[in-house]
């Protein structure tokens, strides 16, 4: 066992995974990491609160709290999670996730439709500007599939119609929340909305020149940060024991 605990990567967006496998194999070069991924079925109907039941059930597998790591849509899952069900998480780190979580990429394309009544191809290829700033992955035509897939495995009820919104509030657990520095997908109020709902121990980092996507592009970086917070949570516990024992 990692002297970090346990680490889950949860994820909502099974056609972007390829985006977060470099964080991740970074990640396992340090500590025990596995992943919970939600898939939406053809006639599933949207809802967050499917998402995070299921993500429940497979913790009550586990022997004791995890780490709970998440972009985007996985993050909003593992906040939501970590509020309902505190006591299985050890840790939560979140990354390109607002302080409205419900504000992921898919907003900034609903808002191309509506706003600028564009087609979906033609909001599409907006929104990934703003998202990768020209600097993609891959090709463009696999990103488009890929992102049109994502759109259908949503878990909010998104839609040109309405937004879906979620309660804004912090957790009880040690809390990191980081972003891009130059995202344009979530802005500077979106992610500083946060300083109000974070307790001491928590930590705000902004990854210098990345993106939305920032940890596929840097995941030496983002690694670092993550094993600096969860080793600063494990001092902060372990001297609340030392303390706990002597007072006993």
């Amino acid at each position: 066992m990692s002297n970090y605990g346990e680490a889950i990567w949860v994820s909502g967006s099974p056609s972007l995974r390829g985006l977060s496998t470099p964080l991740i194999n970074k990640l396992a070069e340090y500590t025990n990491i596995s992943g919970w991924e939600y898939i939406q079925s053809i006639d599933e109907p949207a809802c967050m609160d499917t998402a995070v039941e299921l993500l429940h059930s497979y913790l009550k597998t586990k022997d004791a709290p995890v780490n709970l790591i998440g972009h985007g849509i996985g993050g909003t899952i593992s906040l939501m999670l970590a509020r309902k069900y505190p006591e299985f998480v050890k840790s939560l780190t979140l990354l390109s996730v607002a302080a409205q979580p419900a504000k992921t990429w898919h907003v900034n394309y609903y808002q191309q439709r509506d706003i600028y009544t564009l087609s979906k191809t033609e909001a599409l290829l907006n929104t990934l500007h703003n998202v990768f700033r020209n600097k993609y992955p891959c090709c463009l035509r696999n990103l488009i599939d890929n992102f049109y897939r994502d759109l259908e495995n949503l878990p909010l009820m998104h839609s040109l119609l309405k937004l879906e919104n979620l309660p804004l509030e912090g957790v009880s657990m040690p809390l990191m929340v980081c972003g891009g520095q130059i995202d344009m997908i979530l802005g500077y109020p979106d992610f500083h909305a946060w300083k109000k709902y974070l307790k001491p121990e928590d930590t705000l980092w902004k990854c210098p020149q990345g993106g939305h996507f920032f940890h596929y592009f840097y995941p030496e970086i983002v690694t670092h940060q993550i094993l600096h917070f969860w080793k600063l949570h494990q001092l902060e516990r372990i001297g609340k024991e030392v303390i706990s024992m002597g007072n006993g």
